[in-house]
């Protein structure tokens, strides 16, 4: 199953000025911090790194997600709870720019389903 294209795409209204660095918070709170930043049309996504609060783990979240930006206080605010966020599949540096990966936690994301690790993904 393909995914929507406008998951990879800010939401209109959003800027996309630079992000890297900047705090990301969840719905429910506080996850890391943006690692790098894209914004290729249709492929547009964060890599967040959630640092201690689940050991180091990166993860790669479809820019569709993002809700807003607050420049002033440097923080990207993303439309899934924690928990979506801890579970998501950890970010694939060899693979991250494959169609299939892409299909993959577009299918993870879309669903707004909270999965396990142990869960696999189609």
């Amino acid at each position: 199953m393909a995914i929507r294209t406008d998951m990879w795409t800010f939401r209109e209204g959003i800027a996309t000025q630079t992000v890297t660095g900047f705090e990301v918070e969840a719905r429910d709170g506080k996850i890391g911090k943006v690692d790098e930043a894209t914004t290729e049309v249709g492929g547009s996504f964060l890599v967040v790194d959630t640092g201690p609060w689940i050991f180091g783990k990166k993860v790669l979240i479809p820019a569709g997600l993002v809700d807003r930006v607050d420049y002033d206080t440097e923080t990207v605010f993303v439309d899934r709870t924690k928990d979506e966020i801890k579970h998501a599949p950890e970010f694939d540096e060899a693979n991250f720019q494959d169609a299939k990966y892409r299909d993959q936690l577009g299918t993870y994301y879309g669903s707004g389903v909270t999965r396990t690790p142990d869960d696999e993904l189609v």
